[in-house]
């Protein structure tokens, strides 16, 4: 029989958790047990230091094929509140950028049934003529699938074009929940597990890195959370390309899973540090302010988060549209130097490999 108080001793010897372990950690600890040993954790890899970037959104379409039904975002063309900006217009949007010290874009959108691979490195190419030293962290490996597939390529020769026209990381978006049976239910056409997985795998085999990401608080259960973590791990012990993970909550409105409501603030918490805990590969863990808002991100650095994402500029609708506090969100330097003083740590702005930018 496993005993709880084995396995917070084997955590804070900094041991290698099993599943099995951390299904009864996560079941029995009580919240400042994870908090202390989520923190310990944190401090291993990071100390006193928690990460932000100056960053902007670019959201060139919610243009969607798929019709997953926990999306608020997505629509169909033609449909109200449906965008797909041009390529003039996504230049447009980069130039008012320009000046103001952003480091990185982060570009996701819908699946977007007719603009292909060739029309996104294309757009790669460009932006990086406007703003040549920006690092472009571009498209879930969802839509990467779909547009490397529609171009016949693999995805070892769609990546490295996109790596050529100047894409150096991906985000963690699309892995959802990696089990079947709840996959099919939540999001029925998406890819695979097995595909999200190869498509990072093949990125980091060519250099590319990538955050990666769990969305949680639907109608999975713990077991299928820790499922999940174990496979990130074991992608991660083989390749070592992931930078970050970011839990990202389940937002109820204005989706077909409205009904379902939103989880605990303490639920976000347990999650944050099971993350910290059973992720002992992954240097990064990420409290997505724009998802749980400002006052649970602070709350978030006690559970073993060492990010915060970055000043955004009002430039991602993902969230706003599923009924996050901020509507219209952005957060300045000061802001974020405020938020980290006040949990007791030190704000340290990074680059999206995370070096340190003094």
């Amino acid at each position: 029989m496993l005993l709880l108080a084995d396995i917070i001793e084997k955590c804070r010897r900094a041991e290698r958790i099993t599943a099995e372990e951390a299904l009864v950690l996560w079941q029995q600890a009580s919240l400042w047990q994870l908090s202390e040993l989520a923190l310990a954790a944190k401090r291993r890899v990071s100390g006193e230091k928690v990460y932000y970037n100056r960053n902007f959104h670019l959201e060139p379409t919610n243009v969607c094929l798929f019709e997953c039904k926990f999306c608020s975002y997505r629509r169909k063309a033609g449909e109200a509140g449906a965008w797909d900006y041009s390529m003039d217009e996504v230049l447009d949007i980069v130039r008012s950028r320009q000046g103001s010290g952003a480091t990185e874009i982060h570009i996701v959108g819908g699946v977007h049934p007719t603009n292909d691979l060739y029309y996104y490195a294309e757009m790669i190419r460009r932006i990086k003529e406007i703003m040549p030293t920006v690092a472009i962290k571009a498209f879930t490996a969802v839509e990467l699938n779909y547009m490397i597939r529609q171009a016949g390529l693999t995805l070892e020769q769609g990546l490295s074009l996109l790596k050529e026209a100047g894409m150096e990381s991906i985000p963690g978006g699309g892995a959802e929940i990696f089990a079947p049976e709840i996959r099919t239910k939540i999001c029925p056409q998406k890819g695979s597990a097995e595909e999200w997985l190869a498509l990072h795998r093949t990125a980091h085999g060519l250099g590319i890195d990538s955050n990666a990401t769990m969305l949680y608080g639907h109608i999975e259960g713990i077991e299928h959370r820790i499922d999940h973590l174990m496979r990130i791990r074991e992608l991660q012990d083989a390749t070592g390309g992931i930078n970050a993970f970011i839990p990202l909550k389940f937002r109820s409105a204005n989706n077909s899973m409205s009904e379902l409501g939103e989880t605990s603030v303490t639920d976000d918490l347990r999650t944050l540090a099971m993350s910290r805990l059973l992720l002992d590969n992954v240097a990064h863990i990420k409290a997505y302010w724009v998802m749980y808002g400002k006052a649970t991100t602070e709350l978030a650095l006690a559970f073993g988060a060492d990010d915060i994402d970055g000043t955004i500029d009002d430039s991602t609708k993902i969230y706003s549209m599923a009924g996050a506090a901020d509507t219209r969100p952005t957060m300045s330097v000061e802001d974020i130097e405020r938020i980290c003083s006040a949990a007791g740590f030190t704000a340290v702005e990074r680059d999206t490999h995370y070096n340190e930018i003094k």
